[in-house]
């Protein structure tokens, strides 16, 4: 076998037929295990979940064996059943709509956002003023190589 895969490039029959299977998926169409999609989550209105409670209850006083009959036709766990006439009986008729999933938003804190917007504008002030400064001692020095006199400000005399 080993002689035989020489002869052949290196290539082993195993190697050949794999990548001919692999081939003859991929004209297909078919996808791989690792790029099949997950299915998308389900979500649940209020109203369907208040239907199927109220069907469920018509079923468990009907007979045996009618709550798992509509359960697998809707295609749900028995744990959805129990979870919604929890929510049902503590009267929590917003907790039977669907919940957004993720991390929660961060609650806005108004003094924050003020504070940041005022640290800003005194780090913007802070600049215009240190260009000012450049510029009135660029000015000075002018007028001090050009031979003009200028007039003596108030914050500067004193």
């Amino acid at each position: 076998m080993l002689d035989m895969s020489k002869r052949n490039g290196g290539a082993s029959l195993r190697e050949g037929t794999a990548g001919a299977l692999r081939a003859a998926a991929e004209s297909e169409g078919i996808p791989g295990p690792a790029t099949a999609e997950r299915p998308a989550r389900r979500t649940f209105t209020a109203e369907y979940k208040q239907s199927i409670l109220r069907e469920a209850d018509v079923a468990a006083a009907s007979g045996e064996g009618a709550v798992g009959g509509l359960l697998r036709r809707e295609g749900l766990w028995s744990s959805h059943l129990a979870s919604w006439r929890r929510l049902r009986a503590r009267g929590e008729l917003a907790g039977l709509k669907p919940k957004r999933r993720g991390p929660k938003p961060a609650r806005k804190n108004l003094l924050a956002d003020e504070n940041e917007k005022l640290r800003r504008q005194i780090a913007r002030l802070q600049a215009e003023l240190d260009k000012a400064k450049v510029i009135i001692d660029v000015q000075k020095k002018l007028s001090l190589l050009l031979g003009i006199s200028t007039p003596e400000s108030p914050t500067e005399a004193s």
